[in-house]
């Protein structure tokens, strides 16, 4: 049976345990199809003896003691492909992992290719084989079943043995500053902290032009935030596809947004419309 922690006290003992260890590994299973902010809805951790899934949607469950590990400056934490997880970590319990090491990084730099999937890394590394049937499941939903919690502390009990095959080659090859410069990138708070003002780039428009960026600048920023205040996937308020078209048109009045094709119904009625408009003059006053 495989064990999976429900309660604040146990996970408290098991943290305390974990903290004693040299290094710890992590993954975190998580939906944000529906939502701008990740649902964490499972957190793998293995140590040295013991590994357990923590489910953070259990009524009542602290994670205190768990962000007090991720924060332990005595505790390696190893991820593979952390930027999620961490991101994941930072805005739930305002912390930041550390010390850290990705294997996927590491991977990287020991020469395995670059952005290598931990199925690759754990049948190379640990010679074990990834059961993928359950990378989609939909981690909300509970009971989980004893097959999805196999499946995920696979995750973190294969990545022990990568982590010291990787180490070990770091090491040898003299390389393990590389990995230092990444890892201070993947700790940096600047990182997360992502300023709407910069959101026009996700967007990658074809053109050049002043006055179509300036606008596309402020609604984009307008976009990102009014999702982060909704808890809503960007393209779920307001489409990509929607945002060129305006830059494009600069609609000038709600009649004239209201004609965008990419917007949905009703849009541009009331004060959702009005804002957008405040946004699109905003964008155009720029010289």
């Amino acid at each position: 049976m495989t064990t999976l922690i429900t309660d604040s006290q146990v996970l408290a003992d098991f943290c305390q345990a974990l903290a004693k260890a040299e290094y710890v590994t992590v993954d975190t299973e998580f939906m944000r199809e529906k939502t701008y902010y990740p649902q964490l809805c499972l957190v793998q951790l293995a140590g040295p003896d013991a590994a357990a899934a923590i489910d953070p949607m259990a009524p009542g469950m602290d994670l205190a003691p768990l962000f007090a590990l991720m924060a332990d400056p005595k505790v390696l934490k190893v991820f593979h492909a952390a930027r999620q997880d961490i991101e994941i970590f930072y805005f739930l319990g305002n912390v930041i992992p550390a010390p850290l090491f990705d294997t996927q990084v590491a991977a990287m730099v020991c020469g395995f290719g670059d952005s290598v999937g931990y199925e690759t890394l754990a049948a190379k590394l640990a010679n074990a084989r990834i059961d993928k049937s359950f990378r989609f499941s939909d981690w909300s939903n509970r009971p989980l079943s004893d097959r999805q919690l196999d499946y995920a502390l696979d995750d973190v009990t294969h990545l022990r043995v990568a982590y010291e095959k990787l180490a070990a080659m770091l090491a040898k090859n003299g390389r393990a500053e590389w990995l230092h410069e990444e890892m201070a990138v993947l700790t940096s708070a600047s990182t997360y902290d992502a300023d709407p003002m910069d959101s026009w780039r996700r967007l990658k428009p074809r053109t050049n032009s002043t006055k179509f960026l300036a606008v596309l600048r402020e609604i984009a920023a307008w976009r990102e935030l009014e999702a982060r205040k909704r808890d809503l996937p960007r393209n779920r308020f307001l489409r990509d596809e929607a945002l060129l078209e305006i830059a494009a048109r600069e609609p000038k009045t709600a009649d004239e947004l209201g004609k965008v094709r990419a917007l949905s119904k009703g849009f541009a009625e009331g004060p959702i419309g009005k804002q957008l408009l405040d946004a699109i003059v905003r964008g155009a006053a720029v010289p």
